[in-house]
């Protein structure tokens, strides 16, 4: 059962209502199951409302936040806890260290980066932790279509496509991911053509 989650998402939040009430949703279960919020411990964005819904909501919440960025002053001020890394790259590991799963929630390049790295590690075998994709108001499709691309072009197994979790809903999300059992096929490391 996931009694941490890492959450990645937006520095920047775009104004969607229809992303304010999944994050407020996603919140309400997370704080019902007793479930901390392990996230970039900044006070903007997407990041900011998730955040402050889960605390809101009477839950725990753990930023992790390297040393430049709390120097700019855009960590989050009110958290349960916050753990300040010299770089990016422990900043991700530590993030990753404490959480029992991660979740993918609208953003840019650095949510698309921690998304991929955490999906490589599965890929790999390093971890068995759950990774959903938050799929609010469509906004993942095009990048599930380019899986799916990869998949008809031999450069991604069908196993390894569906190691994510695609949901939009928050409460069916921590279902899947609370009943998520990772099996990554390794056969490239044997065979390293598809064709």
């Amino acid at each position: 059962m996931i009694k941490s989650l890492c959450v990645y998402c937006g520095s920047n939040y775009n104004g969607d209502p229809k992303l304010k009430l999944a994050v407020e949703q996603l919140a309400k279960e997370m704080s019902a199951q007793q479930i901390r919020l392990v996230f970039g411990g900044g006070s903007v964005g997407v990041m900011g409302l998730i955040a402050d819904a889960v605390l809101a909501e009477g839950g725990k919440v753990t930023g992790v936040i390297p040393q430049f960025l709390m120097d700019k002053e855009v960590g989050h001020k009110g958290l349960t806890e916050m753990i300040v890394t010299e770089n990016m790259h422990q900043r991700k590991q530590r993030m990753a260290d404490i959480s029992d799963g991660f979740l993918i929630l609208p953003g840019g390049f650095g949510t698309l980066e921690e998304f991929f790295e955490v999906l490589t590690w599965l890929q790999l075998g390093l971890h068995k932790k759950p990774i959903g994709v938050l799929n609010i108001g469509g906004f993942y499709n095009p990048l599930f279509a380019q899986m799916d691309v990869m998949v008809e072009q031999r450069f991604l197994k069908p196993i390894n496509r569906n190691l994510v979790i695609n949901e939009a809903d928050p409460k069916k999300m921590i279902e899947l991911m609370n009943a998520f059992e990772a099996e990554p096929d390794e056969v490239w490391f044997r065979d390293r053509n598809l064709i």
